[in-house]
């Protein structure tokens, strides 16, 4: 009797967690059977659109639904990072995660209305932007050993723009600061285009963005791009040294975008995500037009993703902690 009925709980749950497989399994078959809403957590119009809507046309294509992106911009990516965390975990909301997002809030604000470690879950990343530190023509420094050496003559009285305080630009500047050995006076702006104005303006004597914002002029000669802000000089711009040149080896300026989404939405459902967004992403015409405007294209597994997610976090937070950066809430 005993055995017939370890026989009989056997079954049941055999039947219980194929059941449960089934259930999990039909909705991810079937994907998407509705559009997809694609948060931005920027305004309209910026660099971030460009990513998000390339990747969304081409979702739009290759699975027959509608894939609409929503920019749900402010607090520092934080009203979009909330609108995915509290999403249902169905793959039908997805999130253009950022640096921004994941690696810096997390250690800049004493409370947030997500998790990053919990929250969400890891698609793709998508692109990454290297920094340039672009100068006014003015600048008595034409390279980075000349810009540190100048800095360390007049400490903190050199000035630097960046889209605001807690930036992965602002970050990128507290890491130059710390391996280089000089002080910096730092000009927090609203955004990478008032923060390349203020340069051209002369308002600040420097600029670190991406090189995006500001190739035009540059090519114009109205500011000089001093470096890269990478050990290695770009094979895109051959012709602008990199900070390694000069001695800053290590010294690594940019930022990234990947995809996520709810935590908790079926593996099929992430796979097939990942699969269609790394197809998109690596066909010519998306890439082309991406690194045409200062992207470096790089996609991942969704292991992967989350890997680099927890490394960038570690690196991010040694900075910020050293340079104390801080906001309240």
């Amino acid at each position: 009797m005993l055995s017939v009925k370890c026989l009989l709980t056997a079954v049941s749950l055999f039947l219980y967690h194929a059941s449960a497989w089934s259930a999990a399994a039909a909705p991810a078959a079937t994907y998407p059977t509705r559009p997809i809403r694609f948060v931005v957590p920027y305004p309209p119009g910026g660099t971030t659109d460009l990513v998000a809507r390339g990747i969304g046309g081409k979702l739009t294509e290759r699975f027959g639904q509608q894939v609409v992106v929503d920019n749900r911009g402010g607090a520092s990516t934080i009203i979009g990072a909330e609108a995915v965390a509290k999403a249902a975990p169905d793959g039908y909301t997805l999130l253009l995660a950022t640096a921004t997002t994941l690696s810096i809030n997390p250690q800049v604000y004493a409370k947030l209305p997500y998790d990053a470690t919990r929250d969400f879950a890891p698609v793709s990343s998508a692109t990454y932007v290297p920094f340039v530190i672009a100068a006014h023509p003015s600048l008595p420094a034409s390279t980075i050993a000349e810009l540190v050496a100048l800095a360390k003559a007049k400490p903190g009285t050199i000035k630097y723009s960046t889209p605001g305080t807690a930036s992965t630009n602002h970050v990128a500047g507290a890491l130059l600061e710390s391996m280089a050995g000089i002080k910096l006076l730092h000009v927090p702006y609203k955004g990478s285009g008032p923060a390349a104005t203020a340069v051209l303006a002369g308002e600040v004597h420097f600029v670190i963005t991406g090189i995006g914002t500001l190739v035009s002029q540059w090519k114009a000669g109205k500011l000089k791009v001093l470096a890269f802000g990478a050990d290695k000089r770009h094979p895109n711009w051959p012709d602008i040294p990199s900070t390694g040149e000069a001695g800053l080896k290590g010294y690594e300026a940019g930022t990234w975008f990947g995809v996520v989404t709810r935590a908790g939405t079926p593996k099929a459902i992430v796979d097939r995500l990942n699969k269609e967004i790394v197809a998109a992403l690596d066909g010519p015409d998306l890439r082309d037009r991406l690194t045409a405007n200062g992207f470096d294209v790089f996609t991942s597994t969704p292991d992967d993703f989350a890997r680099f997610i927890r490394n960038d976090m570690v690196r991010t937070a040694k900075v910020i902690k050293a340079a104390g950066i801080k906001l309240a809430e």
